[in-house]
């Protein structure tokens, strides 16, 4: 065999092997993103069982086989679910208090973790070790100490207990900033001391705005903790005009337990703003899980 032929057939055979590796790679993402869709396909059959329900008139509810697409639609279903309950002021209350609390976090816990992350005084590690112990307490454990001290204050039936804990940092935030933190380069902040720049300038200047991913993280956590807590609100408010969305919901349930067409339009107005809010922040949600804990 000559020269010339061995170069071609060596080509042709390296040509073979990358066609063959290109194929094979495209085959596992199709394989991949089918496992992937399948799964997503039945995690979301619940979903749009409720919204189907929702749309029917109640003699379809039961009717077997199962009817899928509701004929006639009967939008009359929402409207009673919002007329019934208060459920416009237990969305405003939910709303406060999300807020309330994101602020709390968000003032909190960044400055926490940065002092965990960036500084260094004795015993830091030790008590950051604790502060993840606490994580590790169930709330049920101390859900009646907090009760008799919350009552000692005097803030049961009020949005105290839900909202000031916040502003106390909580542990798996101030985890998760840390070790996002721990991914900044500490060059920067060194070149900051250099021209000057005190500790809360680094912290206000260089580290937070590069945080922007783990804050949104937190905000949508939070956002969904207090849109989703029922026990919390259960156990401190009284008043019906207090009540949150996840109590009205259960309100309605006890009041009109066999009014199923509206009960899943209530739980279908109480999960759209979720869905809505993780749709729009998915991609900081991703990139600050993604980004957490390359470095620590």
């Amino acid at each position: 065999m000559s020269a010339s032929q061995y170069l071609l057939t060596r080509r042709e055979g390296l040509f073979s092997r990358r066609r063959l590796k290109r194929i094979t790679r495209y085959l596992t993402r199709f394989a991949t993103h089918l496992v992937l869709g399948m799964l997503a396909i039945t995690w979301l059959i619940p979903f749009l069982w409720m919204v189907s329900t929702s749309l029917k008139v109640p003699s379809q509810v039961f009717h077997y086989p199962p009817i899928w697409i509701p004929n006639p639609i009967s939008w009359e279903n929402y409207l009673g679910a919002v007329t019934q309950i208060r459920f416009f002021v237990f969305l405003r209350n939910t709303i406060i208090l999300a807020i309330l609390a994101c602020i709390g976090s968000l003032l909190s816990c960044p400055v926490v973790a940065h002092s965990f992350s960036r500084l260094q005084w004795p015993g830091r590690d030790l008590i950051f070790i604790i502060s993840l112990a606490t994580m590790m307490i169930p709330f049920q454990v101390t859900m009646i100490p907090l009760f008799l001290v919350f009552t000692r204050f005097g803030w049961v039936n009020t949005w105290l207990p839900l909202v000031v804990p916040a502003f106390f940092g909580n542990a798996f935030y101030i985890f998760l900033l840390r070790q996002f933190f721990l991914t900044i380069p500490a060059e920067l902040s060194d070149a900051a001391t250099i021209d000057g720049a005190g500790e809360g300038m680094i912290f206000a200047r260089i580290v937070l705005p590069l945080t922007k991913p783990a804050l949104a993280v937190i905000v949508l956590f939070e956002t969904l903790g207090r849109w989703t807590d029922f026990l919390g609100p259960l156990i401190y408010l009284n008043r019906e005009d207090l009540y949150t969305i996840s109590l009205g919901l259960q309100q309605f349930v006890a009041k009109y337990n066999t009014a199923w067409t509206r009960w899943m339009a209530a739980s279908t107005l109480v999960t759209l703003p979720v869905v809505v809010l993780f749709f729009f922040t998915q991609r900081f949600f991703i990139e600050g899980i993604t980004l957490t804990g390359i470095k620590g």
